[in-house]
């Protein structure tokens, strides 16, 4: 049984929604703040937070091996084992923060801005 297991599925399919948050990840990490929907940030800080826990468990070569699952790049991939994985040594959860900004002009969609703490 599935009960209290929920996934966000934004409206897209699988492989469209694995990919979009691929691209988010990337995004967040080579430029440390992106502006999106505020259903996006949620699954974008979750997805986030679930890679941090898995390069904190592992050593340099296999959490760069894992790399392809959660982000696009070989630059961003190595910018998390790299310089992330020191920058949160001490944390285990609060990677990001979720800012709101407003509501969007053409279909009044929630922004916010995430940024890494």
């Amino acid at each position: 049984m599935r009960h209290k297991k929920q996934l966000k599925k934004l409206g897209l399919k699988k492989s469209h929604r694995d990919s979009l948050v691929k691209n988010l990840i990337t995004s967040l990490v080579l430029h440390g703040r992106i502006k999106t929907t505020q259903s996006r940030a949620k699954v974008l800080a979750s997805r986030f937070a679930r890679m941090m826990r898995v390069v904190h468990k592992k050593d340099k070569r296999e959490a760069i091996r894992d790399m392809p699952q959660y982000c696009m790049t070989e630059a961003a991939s190595k910018k998390i084992v790299d310089e992330l994985k020191a920058k949160y040594e001490n944390r285990t959860s609060g990677f990001t923060r979720i800012t709101r900004l407003g509501l969007r002009k053409g279909d009044s969609a929630s922004l916010v801005l995430i940024e890494l703490i």
